[in-house]
């Protein structure tokens, strides 16, 4: 039986396995994008009812369509962000082969290429994108036993309020899924408590421009203006309800209680970190440096901008910011539900190459793997802050192809 050959086999039919298809075709590379469920199936299945896209439809999309029949300021709903991306592989024609596993990926020996098992068989391949994007495995820290009474979510698994069982919700992480859930769970008749640790909090948009244009505008995406950041610190914006800034004081004056970063657990009692006033001090700090940026922009530019000084102002701290609770007996407190909007981790276990640091982290540059022939694409910072949005795949995706283009002409010389 004959082995299926091709140039390059990539992983995933997300944004980033659609962005990479559009390049290699436009470069004349023949590929496939193999995919175990459906295309965008992450947006379809794993995100909760009412998730929309973080960015409007004029920004969050490929340059080659326009989202038909939206709002171009609106931000989509999931399910059609998930329609676009099947009808922009449909556009382009992508060789996308749906319900096909990715098993194990290993280099050949003696030999160029890789041997690609899959579900449906095996194929061969000069090179391989893995575009699974960063998320993968739900991650959240082993704080609470799994044999506890209590309820445990992820927010990958989280749909609605009515999933939840009768009484509070504690909600850990406050970045862009758990501050909209924690506001939805309470608009629901829910009490709730906002685990917050340390978080980056921009304008939902100042002086009639969204952030994703300030991001742009300001050089913020490519990040050209350098300033020390932390790692791993949660990005809070949010297109819920037609789009607005996230304000943890709005938040807590419409009764949801903010607490610190969840530290510990013991006997039905969970203990928070101190810093819960100085991590929101933090965000609005780093709100503010905006607003700064983008009114010297405007006059520098002279832009027709107007002013919006309400945007300066700051609603008053409510009593859990002033008088933080250290310690929280949920039975007491009546929490019957933990959800942890806690992020996400790789799963890579399927790519058996040298590509990887000694913690398991991709290693790379710009997606060109330490193990030539293996690329990587859709990742956090891959390129700079916009790498995993779909804005930034599109871009990276472009930069990988060219590189493939260049390696096969490499291995091509003196073949002909």
């Amino acid at each position: 039986m004959s082995v299926e050959q091709i140039n390059t086999v990539v992983v995933g039919a997300g944004q980033a396995g659609i962005a990479m298809s559009e390049h290699l075709s436009l470069m004349g590379v023949p590929h496939l994008v193999l995919e175990r469920k459906r295309i965008a199936e992450r947006w379809r299945s794993e995100r909760w009812d009412s998730l929309v896209a973080n960015g409007p439809a004029w920004h969050d999309r490929f340059p080659g369509l326009k989202f038909e029949g939206v709002s171009q300021d609106a931000f989509p709903p999931k399910e059609r962000m998930a329609q676009y991306f099947e009808d922009y592989a449909a556009m382009l024609k992508a060789p996308v082969r749906t319900g096909v596993e990715v098993k194990q990926v290993e280099r050949h020996i003696g030999r160029p290429g890789f041997k690609v098992t899959t579900s449906e068989g095996v194929i061969e391949a000069v090179n391989v994108v893995s575009a699974t994007g960063p998320f993968q495995i739900p991650a959240y820290p082993k704080i609470v036993p799994e044999t506890d009474s209590i309820q445990q979510l992820h927010s990958s698994t989280y749909k609605n309020p009515g999933q939840l069982r009768e009484g509070a919700v504690l909600v850990v992480g406050a970045g862009a899924s758990g501050s909209q859930i924690a506001e939805e769970l309470r608009k629901a008749g829910k009490t709730v408590y906002l685990s917050v640790g340390e978080h980056y909090r921009p304008p939902r948009s100042y002086r009639g421009r969204d952030y994703c244009w300030w991001l742009g505008a300001l050089g913020l995406w490519d990040e050209v203006k350098i300033k020390p950041k932390k790692q791993h610190v949660a990005f809070a914006v949010s297109g819920y309800e037609g789009g607005k800034t996230v304000d943890f004081r709005r938040l807590a004056h419409m009764g949801v209680t903010l607490v610190g970063l969840t530290r510990s657990y013991q006997d039905g009692v969970i203990a928070f970190e101190e810093g819960l006033a100085r991590n929101v001090a933090e965000g609005d700090q780093a709100y503010f440096d905006v607003l700064r940026e983008a009114d010297a922009y405007i006059e520098q530019n002279g832009l027709p901008l107007a002013p919006e000084p309400d945007a300066w102002e700051l609603l008053p701290d409510p009593d859990c910011l002033k008088e933080p609770i250290m310690r929280l007996d949920l039975a007491k407190a009546g929490i019957t539900t933990i959800l942890w909007a806690t992020g996400f981790t790789f799963d890579y276990s399927w790519l058996k190459v040298n590509a990887f640091d000694d913690k398991g982290v991709p290693f790379h540059k710009r997606g060109i793997s330490a193990e030539s022939g293996i690329y990587f694409l859709g990742l956090p910072n891959l390129v700079n802050r916009a790498s995993s949005f779909i804005y930034g795949v599109w871009h990276d995706a472009k930069y990988i192809a060219d590189h493939i283009v260049i390696q096969d002409a490499y291995m091509a010389y003196g073949k002909t």
